[in-house]
């Protein structure tokens, strides 16, 4: 239930729905395992847990939605071997040369023939969508992870206007200024690992683990000219995370007060989960402008 990362959309015109609209709307799409042939399989399922009905579940103004992607795991390696294979065969019992396009047409019959008999892979991706403020936000670090989910909204919904936010002030030299200057927005500290860029194609990458970043050796790398590209930040002793110059948060993690703030329900799973999700997104929902805010905010 606590999401482990963040990739944060703007819904500049809102959905225009409310959350039984958008159930209704995403219950045309469920999940349905691979077929025997297919290779790629994705739709929603339970927004709480695969025990729960409902695909979108609201508490207060927050949505939860949960899309399952499941793919058949084919190597590359095994169609080749068997397409070489078939491809010997043809030529010692007819004598003649195999060319590209028969290669084609052979690699994708064994393609077909293999898929029922692939291996598949199973992986959920879940969004918090906040439609009043005009947010949502991926528990997925990855741009194409997030594209998935974004693509198959568009097909319950029809079209999905989010834009990718754009700050007033450019997030990687705010935070080089943060670690030069040991200015942080007040209520946020320091963590222990950020990662530098020196710009241009052959630019180096220093990556600063397990230390303290207020030292003259990070100074240094800052004065000559590299960005911070990731910096480790705690708010309030209740959120940790790893933030991106893409604003992407990674490795967010909530205070033990937090998670265990509801184990009197440790007995009622969808229970627990209702509320579990209520306190992670009171929590995102006050990190997020606070982020914006140390960046000058949204740019117009």
């Amino acid at each position: 239930m606590w999401f482990r990362n963040l990739r944060p959309y703007r819904l500049p015109e809102r959905l225009g729905l409310s959350a039984e609209e958008l159930e209704q709307r995403l219950s045309s799409r469920p999940f349905v395992p691979c077929r025997p042939a297919q290779p790629l399989s994705t739709g929603w399922v339970g927004a709480l847990a695969d025990s729960a009905e409902a695909l979108v579940h609201a508490a207060g103004p927050f949505w939860l939605v949960r899309l399952r992607r499941e793919e058949k795991l084919l190597p590359a390696s095994v169609v080749r071997d068997e397409v070489q294979n078939r491809v010997s065969q043809i030529q010692i019992a007819e004598g003649r040369k195999v060319y590209r396009k028969e290669k084609m047409s052979i690699s994708d019959d064994v393609t077909q023939d293999f898929m029922p008999r692939a291996f598949t892979r199973s992986k959920t991706i879940e969004a918090l969508i906040h439609e009043k403020d005009g947010w949502l936000w991926i528990n997925n670090a990855s741009a194409a992870i997030a594209e998935d989910l974004l693509n198959a909204l568009r097909e319950a919904i029809g079209s999905l206007p989010v834009v990718i936010p754009d700050t007033r002030k450019n997030p990687a030299m705010v935070m080089s200024d943060w670690l030069l200057h040991g200015s942080l927005p007040e209520g946020f500290e320091l963590g222990n690992e950020a990662d530098l860029v020196e710009p241009g194609e052959d630019g180096g990458t220093v990556r600063a683990r397990s230390m303290m970043l207020d030292c003259d050796e990070i100074r240094s790398h800052i004065e000559s000219g590299k960005h911070v590209q990731r910096l480790a930040l705690n708010y309030q002793d209740r959120l940790s995370f790893v933030l991106g110059s893409d604003l992407v948060i990674r490795r967010l993690k909530f205070a033990e007060e937090l998670v265990g703030a509801n184990d009197d329900l440790k007995d009622d799973l969808l229970a627990r989960k209702d509320a579990d999700f209520l306190l992670m997104s009171e929590a995102i929902a006050e990190l997020s402008p606070l982020v914006l805010n140390a960046f000058g905010g949204l740019a117009e």
